[in-house]
């Protein structure tokens, strides 16, 4: 292979693997989600799910590392879906009650008990997106959300409705460092073999 040849196929498949990794970014960008308030953003863990579709959730209460979450901590159903809250006995003891919003939501007093459950079936009168958190801690940021039905502004993921910033998300940004120092070494061979190497034949390598 000559030498020219060898740096145009090098620079050829890393603008590729540099065009795939920005397309994954892109693609993931299109997803929305309900615009949450900021109570309901600022909570632990931050996962989100969208459970439209299905008759039964279950939502952990005493989720992540130190049992102070919800898990999920944002959640959108639809109308006649029934939500099980279930204890994980993790964090101390908790309860489920309504911040803001639409839905009432009231467990009682606080349960520690791992496998206590609070059911909710939502209803017509749940439209919208209501905030909830643990009464007991509520400052150390156990808060979390819930948009029921299809009538709730929704933002995309990684910028919101009107911003033209793409989201590019963990895995591609680790694919496009990759895809950089593979360049840079490529370059930094093919440069080596153009200064000290007339071609590259099979007995080199």
């Amino acid at each position: 292979m000559k030498r020219r040849e060898f740096v145009r196929t090098a620079g050829g498949a890393s603008a590729a693997l540099a065009a795939g990794a920005g397309a994954t970014g892109s693609a993931a960008a299109q997803e929305v989600q309900p615009e949450w308030p900021s109570g309901v953003t600022s909570g632990n863990l931050g996962s989100y799910v969208d459970a439209r579709g299905q008759s039964e959730v279950t939502v952990q209460v005493g989720a992540g590392d130190s049992g102070l979450a919800f898990d999920p901590t944002q959640l959108w159903v639809d109308t006649g879906t029934t939500i099980t809250w279930e204890w994980t006995g993790n964090g101390g003891a908790h309860n489920v009650q309504t911040v803001e919003g639409s839905a009432s939501l009231d467990s009682g007093d606080p349960v520690g008990e791992e496998g206590h459950t609070y059911e909710y079936e939502v209803t017509e009168e749940d439209a919208g997106i209501t905030h909830y958190h643990c009464v007991p801690h509520t400052a150390v940021g156990m808060h979390a959300g819930l948009a029921v039905g299809g009538d709730v502004a929704t933002v995309e993921t990684g910028g919101g409705g009107s911003s033209n910033a793409v989201f590019v998300p963990q895995g591609a940004r680790a694919l496009g460092i990759a895809t950089f120092i593979a360049m840079v070494s490529t370059l930094g061979l093919a440069f080596v073999f153009m200064k000290y190497g007339g071609t590259i034949t099979a007995e080199d390598a």
